[in-house]
């Protein structure tokens, strides 16, 4: 497996976007340590370009009839190894040297099969998938956990499309559709969509959140539907009130606090420690936490509403996003991920290579990246880490100069969960030599 080939561009006609971004994928291909006939694509548009979806796709088809298979989606924000745009016409590309055996486009017209199998049902099972969803298809975590079921692995990554006009999804697979499923053109409204990887390919995938807690982590003890209304025997409002001091006599200033505070919602102990689940630090949250809007408080009841189910048993932290506690937990995924991958025993030389300046270092041996997917949320990116493009040099310093694409979802997917405020960072990995 050679190095993915990869490209970013922002113009304002999507036309010469992709003139630019083929003339980069072009260029790379032709360098000796990187892929020149990749099979798979992955393309990420702004919502900018969302309307010619269908003209974009064509036009990379009949550009590059050498990648047979494209996934991808929409996101408010795009983002490439060290730079992200947001807020403007942008796309990113990344041609996946992949092996087609190995992995299988699937949609609502080409789903995977409860054994995992795609609709061609020919020798091929899913270990893990890449998934990108509509936020507003009916029953969504049920059929992100569904698809999870459907995965060897019972481990997906990904995220919800974000757009501010169209919402589309990018699939289309060489295998073709399942039969009598009808036909599609490879742009999708809705639903869910993705690429399923068999267990050959390599790859390792950590998340990273955004939010830190601002007090205990408690039961919840009573509840009714989203409404908390006990945490550990007391109310849950009066909880909240303490921790944050407020006051809801002072509307004025209680209101801009509840608006700042987050619950971070923990369903039970972490089952994916085969995934690599670092364990929780203090201040910190662990991938087994998902944090949620509050929508609402119940004075006269002393509850708390939150943005999801809140089962009796559960463990409840109230907390906020906090920039600092974001910058340090993606530079720690980053480096879990070096620390997997490098050798123990270095020579001289490498050992030399590896402690340059990483901004400004190029893909080395030793890191065994191929590739890598960033899912980040929309409400980070520069406007929380404090400068553009902050978070993705964040993984640049860590990783070094390896090929990335990604985008900044409406909620991001991981292990079998719908997740916020987080990123999700996915790298290809080649075999140890």
């Amino acid at each position: 497996m050679k190095l993915f080939p990869y490209a970013h561009a922002t113009h304002p006609q999507w036309r010469m976007a992709a003139a630019l971004v083929l003339a980069q994928l072009r260029a790379r291909m032709a360098l000796p340590d990187h892929a020149t006939s990749p099979s798979l694509g992955l393309i990420y548009i702004t919502d900018h370009y969302a309307e010619e979806a269908q003209a974009i796709l064509e036009h990379l088809c009949a550009e590059l009839p050498e990648v047979t298979d494209w996934a991808g989606t929409v996101g408010v924000g795009v983002a490439s190894n060290n730079v992200e745009y947001f807020d403007e016409p942008a796309m990113a590309v990344m041609l996946c040297d992949l092996d087609p055996a190995r992995y299988r486009v699937f949609s609502g017209v080409a789903p995977l099969s409860v054994s995992g199998r795609s609709g061609d049902g020919e020798g091929f099972l899913a270990h893990t998938a890449l998934v990108h969803a509509d936020g507003q298809t009916p029953d969504l975590t049920d059929l992100i956990s569904e698809v999870a079921e459907r995965t060897a692995s019972g481990y997906l990554f990904g995220g919800l499309a974000s757009s501010r006009g169209a919402t589309v999804q990018f699939a289309l697979g060489s295998s073709g559709n399942l039969r009598g499923q009808g036909a599609s053109a490879g742009v999708f409204h809705g639903g869910l969509s993705g690429v399923a990887f068999a267990a050959e390919v390599g790859m390792l995938s950590r998340v990273t959140q955004g939010a830190q807690p601002v007090g205990a982590e408690r039961t919840i003890t009573a509840a009714e539907g989203n409404l908390v209304l006990t945490l550990d025997g007391q109310p849950a409002l009066d909880i909240l009130l303490q921790e944050r001091g407020i006051s809801l006599e002072q509307p004025a200033e209680a209101m801009p606090r509840l608006r700042a505070t987050l619950a971070g919602l923990r369903h039970g102990l972490p089952s994916e420690a085969s995934a690599g689940s670092a364990p929780l630090r203090r201040g910190q949250f662990g991938a087994d936490v998902t944090v949620r809007h509050l929508i609402g408080v119940d004075p006269q009841r002393r509850g708390v509403a939150i943005g999801d189910h809140a089962p009796v048993g559960s463990r409840l932290a109230f907390c906020e996003r906090h920039t600092a506690a974001a910058r340090a937990d993606l530079t720690r995924i980053c480096a879990e991920l070096r620390e997997e991958l490098e050798p123990e025993a270095r020579d001289h030389a490498l050992a030399h290579a590896l402690s340059d300046n990483e901004a400004e270092s190029a893909p080395h041996p030793a890191r065994r990246i191929a590739g890598a997917v960033y899912v980040s949320c929309a409400g980070r990116g520069g406007p929380h880490f404090g400068s553009p493009s902050a978070e993705l040099q964040v993984i640049r310093r860590a990783l070094g100069d390896v090929p990335l694409v990604g985008f900044f979802a409406g909620g991001e997917i991981a292990y079998h969960r719908l997740y916020g405020y987080t990123g999700v960072l996915t790298v290809f990995t080649t075999p140890a030599v």
